[in-house]
């Protein structure tokens, strides 16, 4: 079986080829605008499909997206902010260049998949991927599926209350004081004027952004009744540590009103660190191909 995974994100477009248990080549390529990019990646693509024939196409792609099938624009990015990308086709592209199966979703959907399936979430049906990076997304897998309803969630917008004392304005262009706004890296550079992966672990911005962290999980938490969160991404990745603070202050502000969480709520780092996107993408590839059979 030769798949094909694209991990596509605001910076980087990460190309894997292989199966979802192994990756066998990899290529990355810089993000500029739509048009170009995509240009490139189907390039590449192509070159490896003239080597030996791709048989389907994952793609694990930032958003927001258009994710019905039944839309004129399904797989199409949709009112983004990010320069020449609003509207751009990138599974029409892409399917094109290979002429193949090929299935399209949010980058961190994928890399829930890919921790659902051989990381941190193996074994369960109802869990959260939580990516704290440049941006925070969250991919919601209800039943063993990714949540899919008038749009893909957007839930690292939810509004957070702050803790006491916190006075800063947020990063967020929309919502200035949302979780994104409040914990993801770039807010932590913004708090202290320097790259998130400079901070020092004993930085009093710590607090306030696993205190916002704490919040979005247990809100997560109430709604769903997730079996598990598992948190991933640049900021995450980096630091482990965060993990174990999060997890408690997220059970203190439950306040045991779930049965299910004591002292510590179960939250846990990811296992697959920066192959998760694309091990995801591949599972969407192989989810492709065994729709057409």
């Amino acid at each position: 079986m030769r798949l094909a995974g694209l991990e596509l994100g605001g910076t980087n477009a990460n190309l894997a080829l292989g199966s979802p248990r192994e990756i066998v080549e990899r290529c990355r390529l810089a993000v500029t605008d739509g048009p170009d990019t995509l240009v490139r990646i189907a390039d590449q693509l192509r070159q490896w499909h003239e080597q030996q024939p791709i048989e389907a196409l994952g793609i694990a792609s930032f958003g927001p997206l258009q994710l019905d099938s039944g839309q004129a624009d399904y797989g199409h990015i949709v009112s983004t902010v990010k320069p020449g990308w609003d509207g751009a086709d990138v599974l029409g592209a892409l399917q094109r260049a290979l002429n193949c199966p090929a299935k399209i979703h949010t980058d961190v959907t994928g890399a829930a998949l890919a921790e659902g399936a051989y990381g941190a979430a193996i074994g369960c049906h109802d869990f959260v991927y939580i990516t704290v990076g440049t941006g925070i997304g969250m991919g919601l897998i209800v039943g063993g599926k990714p949540v899919v309803a008038s749009l893909h969630p957007e839930a690292g917008h939810l509004r957070v209350r702050r803790m006491e004392g916190d006075r800063f304005g947020g990063v967020c262009t929309y919502h200035e004081d949302c979780l994104e706004g409040l914990a993801s890296g770039p807010a932590i550079s913004a708090r202290t004027r320097q790259p998130a992966h400079e901070v020092a672990d004993d930085s009093p911005i710590w607090p306030p952004v696993i205190d916002a962290l704490a919040e979005g999980c247990s809100s997560i938490f109430l709604t769903l009744a997730s079996e598990r969160i598992v948190l991933g991404g640049g900021v995450i990745n980096q630091r482990h540590w965060l993990v174990e603070e999060i997890a408690f202050r997220t059970a203190a502000k439950l306040g045991g009103y779930l049965p299910y969480i004591g002292e510590r709520a179960p939250i846990v780092a990811a296992r697959l660190g920066a192959d998760a996107g694309q091990r995801g993408a591949l599972i969407l590839a192989h989810q492709a191909l065994q729709s057409r059979a």
